[in-house]
């Protein structure tokens, strides 16, 4: 893995859209629809470096290798490209990757060892990636299928994409699904797995194949002769990609993700066979956490965090009275600090780690104990000042709370306003609350004069 890393750093270039600097006039015959391996001859090479046509990559050269006939899937149809190795007599070719250059397919990789023009070599595909890759492709087939039949025929592919470790299947459909949705798209492919039935592959004409209900994939061109893959009587789709020999090959499909990734197209993630298990133990693992965690087992974990969460949301209540029933005894308390302005009481005050929806509450209070007055009171809570100010009724006509509460405001770095009896502001800059409090007196001085 260390020296794989290694050499993708060093030719970075490598991620280059060949297929935009590169032309390929021969045409490879694909021998992987039945074969993993197959014994071909070196029909072209080009190099990482500058995509120049050459006539032998070195040991230790990138570049691309062009078969007469090859075994090694080419990028195509959402299906990823082929890896694996060319065997030479006294090395290997190691491919990364398989994509098409016209009719060419283009093994891209590292060469081991001098490989020239007309070596024969034997090609052979990562078996095992490949097996992982065909259940993927294969399970897209089904999972169009199963969303046609449970959102309607509006449904159709607007992409895909197979790998190794989990499909990606992007279709058209307006609106999220539901959970019972996805539940029972899933349960339809799995049924289809379970039926095991067989792939058939046939080769036929184009108007012949739309005939007999063929879904075209999204973005492919296709030739006036196609192959039709059928699997029993659920799907039928023009496709020219690997898969599985029987739908039970697949083992188990496990959506893991529903998602929208443009306007009226939809997003499905999954995994199949030994992911879908590893998914689904994944999951088991983290619910047994959560078991013990609130001390019970797997089978009664809902109960317990129901029971939780609403014990969770009487006690949030009965803080929240508690706070309440504190702020009022912190206004009764803050009442001696009234002072006199022009024959109207005012009381100003910095309540420091006073929660903001607590204020208030607390003017509330103080203007019932003042009868007349004016109230100007601020907090400070992580980093965010809250500022409130109350007027009576009786001084709203000399001073309004809105003005008030946008003076002090300005100056810790925001802004507010409300009725003229009551209005609330925040701010950015506790440090400057001090300050800001200070000017509150001859402010109000000028105003009751």
């Amino acid at each position: 893995m260390g020296l794989q890393r290694e050499r993708a750093q060093q030719a970075s270039q490598f991620g280059t859209d060949y297929n935009q600097q590169l032309k390929s006039d021969h045409k490879t015959d694909f021998k992987g629809y039945t074969n993993h391996t197959s014994s071909a001859t070196v029909v072209e090479l080009f190099n990482a470096h500058d995509h120049e046509a050459v006539k032998q990559l070195n040991a230790g050269e990138q570049g691309i290798v062009i078969l007469d006939h090859t075994p090694f899937y080419a990028e195509s149809g959402g299906q990823v490209g082929d890896s694996g190795l060319l065997h030479l007599d006294n090395g290997v070719f190691e491919v990364e990757d398989t994509i098409k250059l016209g009719n060419a397919f283009a093994h891209k990789g590292i060469a081991h060892t001098d490989i020239g023009l007309n070596r024969r070599v034997k090609a052979e595909i990562n078996s095992e990636r490949r097996a992982a890759i065909v259940k993927n492709h294969t399970a897209t087939h089904l999972l169009h299928a199963a969303l046609r039949k449970v959102l309607g025929d509006h449904v159709t592919q607007k992409g895909s994409l197979c790998d190794s470790d989990k499909l990606r299947f992007d279709f058209s459909h307006f609106e999220a699904m539901t959970a019972q949705e996805v539940h029972d798209v899933e349960q339809m492919v799995n049924d289809e797995i379970r039926r095991n039935h067989a792939r058939d592959t046939e080769l036929m004409d184009i108007e012949d194949a739309k005939e007999k209900g063929a879904m075209a994939l999204f973005g492919e061109k296709y030739d006036d002769e196609v192959r039709v893959v059928t699997l029993g009587d659920f799907s039928t789709e023009l496709c020219g990609g690997v898969h599985v020999e029987r739908t039970g090959d697949i083992g188990l499909l496990k959506i893991i993700s529903e998602s929208g990734i443009a306007a009226g197209v939809r997003r499905i993630e999954a995994v199949t066979a030994t992911g879908a298990l590893a998914y689904i133990n994944e999951q088991g693992a983290c619910l047994a956490k959560v078991a013990g965690l609130v001390k019970t087992d797997i089978a009664g974990v809902d109960i317990k965090v129901e029971q939780l969460i609403a014990r969770s949301k009487v006690l949030e209540k009965e803080i929240n009275q508690l706070k309440q029933e504190l702020a009022a005894q912190a206004g009764s308390d803050l009442m001696g600090s009234a002072i006199d302005i022009n024959g109207v009481k005012v009381l100003i005050a910095d309540l420091n780690g006073v929660e903001t929806k607590a204020l208030r509450g607390m003017v509330d209070e103080l203007k019932n104990k003042m009868q007349s007055g004016i109230i100007m009171l601020a907090t400070a809570n992580e980093g965010k000042v809250g500022l409130i100010a109350g007027v009576t009724k009786d001084l709203i006509g000399k001073v309004k709370a809105g003005e008030l509460v946008n003076m002090v405001a300005q100056q810790v770095g925001g802004k507010g306003g409300g009725r003229p009896d009551m209005a609330q502001a925040g701010g950015s800059q506790p440090e400057n609350i001090t300050d800001a409090l200070a000017s509150v007196q001859p402010w109000l001085a000028e105003k009751l004069s």
